[in-house]
């Protein structure tokens, strides 16, 4: 058997990148006959439409796999969800994975990040400083789906995560996000945008900013799941094409923010 790809590298053009490292809802066949869990309950956990957005950049990195085979957004260590622990408590597994298919898990993780840096040393050739929209989505109603939606006093509709980066040198890119993502018409209000507030960013910003400190940004973008129902997996089409057009246009402010550092 041909095994598909763990993610797609669409290379364009300019210093704009855009990232759903979570998108994927594939498994190997050898992880999904040991999951324990549902089809709609990895579904939930996973960030379903973000790989559309990375369609506002011509360079673009997209997920094909489900986090529930590795999550490429943790360390190495914790790439494989072994214990409830390390998945919000759920169980995941009918029995823990082996070494053989934590084994496979990891070369695919170690694949990913030899991608990502062959793609920005390549980049970083033809531009100075590049910019990633690390795209995410997260879930507001825990309690289930009759349940109450999370506060929106902790629980903002767009959280952008800057923990992991020098954010006094990369300010001029954030600010401007921020600015112009707070600034839309988004179906005649605007979108409550806040910073490090439900997350802070995750590992692959981390590891950008290790490795290109000073020549890449990247900010996690994480919207919280008013687009759809996250619990029927059903979502709002108008929603979901306005939050791309938010995405859309903060691009021109942005590449100046970053033309003129």
């Amino acid at each position: 058997m041909v095994l598909k790809p763990h993610c797609i590298f669409q290379r364009g053009t300019g210093p704009i990148i855009a990232a759903a490292i979570h998108n994927g809802h594939q498994t190997r066949k050898s992880v999904e006959k040991h999951l324990a869990i549902s089809e709609e309950e990895q579904f939930r956990e996973e960030d379903p439409l973000t790989g559309e957005w990375t369609q506002i950049a011509k360079t673009q990195i997209v997920g094909l796999r489900s986090r529930f085979e590795v999550d490429l957004n943790r360390p190495r260590e914790k790439a494989v969800y072994e214990t409830p622990a390390d998945a919000w408590g759920m169980e995941v597994w009918d029995q823990p994975p082996d070494q053989s298919m934590i084994d496979a898990s990891l070369r695919e993780y170690d694949q990913f990040y030899a991608d990502v840096e062959r793609l920005l040393d390549e980049m970083l050739l033809q531009y100075r400083r590049l910019v990633i929209y690390d795209l995410h989505t997260y879930n507001q109603r825990r309690a289930g789906p009759e349940g109450p939606a999370a506060d929106p006093a902790a629980n903002p509709e767009v959280n952008i995560g800057t923990g992991t980066m020098d954010r006094e040198f990369w300010s001029p890119v954030v600010d401007r996000l921020i600015g112009e993502l707070r600034e839309y018409d988004f179906h005649g209000r605007r979108l409550d945008v806040r910073e490090n507030v439900k997350f802070q960013g995750g590992y692959f910003g981390k590891w950008v900013h290790q490795c290109y400190p000073q020549r890449v940004c990247a900010v996690a973008i994480e919207f919280k799941k008013f687009f759809m129902d996250e619990w029927a997996g059903q979502p709002d089409a108008q929603e979901v094409e306005c939050i791309y057009q938010t995405l859309s246009s903060t691009l021109p402010g942005v590449m100046q923010a970053l033309e003129e550092m």
